[in-house]
């Protein structure tokens, strides 16, 4: 077996590590396709926003400037920007890229938990259970999860389980231990950690520009008012400070960094348990700290439902 790279378990002679490429094809397709629909989402998001934005502007400035006539290429420019916003919402709307998102990241992390715990022989797939029942009972929870997803999402469904998954199954519960905590937990952590840094930041950034945006806008119309300052620019004002915050709203960076600042904290307790678990402990461990990447997961979807309805 040594050397047998095509197989995805041996490399140079030594056992592979588990990684995203390892894991069972529920969640690479339903992975891909929750990429998809985030990157097909945020795009249409971005042009119905924008599109407001130019119509506000164009709506603005249709005015004369000597013998230059703005207002007919203000109506045409408006036309253009409510336009684009019109087809984003209705292709938002109609195929509704959300759905795949969030669908398809809620089936992606339900088989990759389920993924490792079978690789390490936690519940519901204990070390001392067959391979036969093992993978019995992964097509079984697999063919569950993929029956959760609306009809037209589709999924590939085999391999259930990877050559590298069974492999790492086979070893001893110390190397187990120690590749769960190296490529799974401590991994997860990091990922926590750096993404809550980066959205609060981002929180904080876009609340500032918000709150730049309406104390401008509130100035310039003061000015308007006091004939200080004759263009009125209140609309165009109006029009960036809702597209931002929309923005902001469908980004929600606020709600995912205290979401993942609480797992990052739940996992830094369940490394130091890991660290020293015995293997009569190991299956509750595990599933302690599944639980916490889950509810992160589960919140995640419940903010975004919320949102859309």
């Amino acid at each position: 077996m040594s050397g047998d790279v095509a197989s995805g378990v041996w490399v140079f002679g030594m056992a592979a590590d588990l990684t995203d490429a390892g894991l069972p094809a529920c969640f690479r397709s339903s992975n891909a396709a929750s990429l998809t629909g985030q990157r097909s989402t945020l795009q249409w998001n971005r042009l119905r926003l924008w599109g407001a934005v130019v119509a506000a502007v164009c709506g603005a400035f249709a005015i004369t400037i000597g013998s230059v006539d703005l207002k007919t290429l203000g109506a045409i420019g408006s036309v253009v920007g409510f336009s684009a916003a019109l087809t984003a919402d209705l292709v938002l709307r109609n195929d509704q890229p959300e759905r795949d998102w969030w669908t398809g990241r809620a089936l992606a992390e339900s088989c990759k938990t389920l993924a490792w715990r079978y690789a390490v022989g936690a519940d519901p797939f204990p070390a001392d259970l067959g391979d036969v029942d093992a993978r019995s009972v992964m097509r079984s929870r697999v063919e569950a999860i993929i029956h959760t997803a609306k009809p037209d999402f589709t999924v590939d469904a085999s391999p259930v389980v990877t050559d590298v998954m069974t492999e790492l199954r086979h070893r001893s519960f110390e190397e187990r231990r120690d590749s769960y905590l190296r490529n799974r937990v401590r991994q997860q952590q990091a990922w926590y950690k750096i993404r809550a840094d980066q959205n609060r930041h981002k929180a904080q950034s876009w609340g500032m520009a918000l709150v730049a945006g309406e104390v401008v806008g509130i100035a310039l119309a003061a000015m308007k008012a006091f004939d200080v300052w004759q263009v009125d620019v209140s609309g165009i004002l109006a029009a960036f400070v809702s597209s931002g915050a929309a923005w902001l709203s469908l980004k929600q960076h606020g709600n995912l960094a205290s979401a993942y600042a609480v797992a990052a904290t739940e996992l830094d307790l369940i490394v130091d348990k890991l660290t020293d678990a015995r293997e009569q402990d190991w299956a509750k461990l595990v599933a302690d700290a599944e639980e916490a990447i889950s509810r992160e997961h589960t919140m995640w979807l419940a903010s975004r439902t919320t949102a859309a309805g």
